[in-house]
């Protein structure tokens, strides 16, 4: 089986951990981010392809290799566009590479599930009805009566069985329901959460686009081999869901469900992230508490936190800003991140940090006059060769060594060397040695923008 990972996301319900420039798939919530745990997950079945935005070029490159894959299978979308173009573009791709014939599962990569052999035998049930010329969904059997999630209702008698785990014929699709219609859905037994995952013959698939979304797919017959017209093409796609297109149109016949249950989350809130720390008895901060109860803490490291006199709050604290929320309110996260895009704040893109191919580094200060960073290179990579039309650079080596280039020189650096960058001087960071270099950098200038870089050679192609 080809199993596709789809990695997507605007960064909102988890602020601020989560933000666009890294939405919640790459962040550091638990041991490992949810993209390289999917990842981990579905190697059993085969390397994954990855579908996502070319934004996340950089997030998507550091999950594969924290999962020791290889970026071979990667298809970027110039811009998002929901579910159903990015699985047509995929089957569209397959069926140009003459794979037909494949069976795919597509699967979100930013959810957690801590049952996989459940999950597991569930995929290989789906897999083999697949084989079947069917359309497999995996439904997940609910918990509770939750309104956020959509349903799917089957039929109650079982269409195939394989080591105690059925198949059943999909009914109907439900959009997220009141309280009370989730209740009654939860009694009846044969509803179960929708959580994005189909399992479906490449060739199957593109009958169904050529069938049902014409529009989608007479455009991507087009796509060129080296994708160089995906551009053009994306642009006139519609925005629209795999549920919508395809899905809900089809019979009982054609459609088939897996329920299970692999204590699956989709971790959409903080309320859902603070759940799977208690349930698993995660110690996740130092923490006094004075008549108070129930609170949960995503602390920064090293940071003691005291509560008095409250009950039930969510503390979400990062390097430039801190949540505060009520247990049951977290939802509403998403409304701060709407107030601060209309301020025009970059709190809602951006953190303090950001990752590169190479390495990362951190603003320490950030001011009219000056700005400082804190910049890591890991082993054997280098920054791109560059300059600066509007600012010099003073270098301070405070771990490992290794070697400036600067215009025609090359400058041995070690713990406490100290290297000038003159205004326009081309110049990089080399670590040719084993363990990471890291340097402070302060910047002097009329501008400090990351726009003010002209790269003449790059190991990662963005000259």
């Amino acid at each position: 089986m080809i199993v596709a990972i789809m990695s997507g996301g605007s960064g909102t319900r988890l602020w601020p951990v989560s933000r666009s420039s890294k939405p919640k798939q790459f962040s550091n919530l638990f041991d490992q981010s949810l993209q390289t745990m999917t990842i981990h997950r579905l190697l059993p079945f085969g390397e994954p392809w990855i579908i996502t935005s070319q934004a996340l070029s950089v997030q998507t490159e550091i999950s594969l290799k924290e999962a020791g894959v290889k970026s071979r299978n990667v298809l970027f979308e110039p811009v998002g566009k929901n579910t159903a173009p990015a699985i047509a573009l995929l089957t569209r791709v397959l069926m140009n590479q003459g794979k037909g014939h494949e069976v795919v599962g597509v699967f979100p990569a930013d959810h957690l599930i801590e049952k996989e052999d459940v999950f597991q035998q569930a995929l290989e049930l789906a897999e083999t009805a697949a084989r079947d010329q069917k359309i497999v969904t995996l439904g997940l059997k609910p918990t509770e009566p939750n309104t956020g999630y959509g349903y799917i209702q089957t039929e109650k008698t079982p269409f195939t069985y394989k080591k105690q785990m059925a198949s059943y014929s999909v009914m109907k699709f439900h959009e997220k329901p009141s309280f009370d219609l989730a209740k009654e859905f939860l009694r009846e037994g044969n509803y179960y959460w929708n959580a994005g995952i189909f399992v479906f013959p490449v060739s199957l698939m593109a009958e169904l686009f050529e069938k049902y979304q014409p529009q989608i797919w007479d455009a991507l017959e087009t796509l060129k081999p080296d994708l160089s017209n995906l551009k053009e093409i994306y642009s006139g796609l519609p925005s629209i869901s795999i549920d919508y297109a395809i899905m809900e149109k089809l019979s009982s016949a054609e459609l088939l469900c897996v329920p299970c249950d692999p204590n699956w989350s989709d971790v959409g809130s903080w309320d859902a992230v603070a759940d799977v720390y208690n349930r698993s008895g995660r110690n996740n901060a130092e923490t006094v508490e004075v008549n108070s109860k129930n609170n949960f803490v995503l602390p920064q490291k090293e940071k003691t936190y005291a509560f008095v006199g409250v009950d039930n709050l969510i503390v979400v604290d990062t390097k430039d800003a801190l949540l505060v929320a009520n247990k049951g309110s977290t939802q509403d996260v998403k409304l701060v991140v709407d107030r601060l895009k209309s301020d025009s704040s970059n709190l809602a893109d951006q953190h303090v940090f950001e990752e590169r191919p190479w390495g990362k580094f951190e603003i320490l200060e950030d001011t009219e006059y000056f700005k400082s960073k804190r910049i890591t290179v890991n082993a054997g990579q280098q920054l791109s060769l560059q300059s600066h039309a509007k600012r010099e650079e003073h270098w301070i080596v405070v771990k490992g060594s290794g070697e400036v280039v600067l215009n025609e020189q090359v400058i041995p650096v070690k713990y406490g060397s100290y290297v000038h960058i003159p205004l326009g001087a081309k110049h990089r960071m080399r670590n040719n040695g084993t363990s990471p270099l890291e340097f402070v950098e302060v910047q002097m200038g009329s501008y400090f923008g990351e726009d003010d870089i002209v790269r003449y050679q790059d190991d990662y192609k963005r000259t």
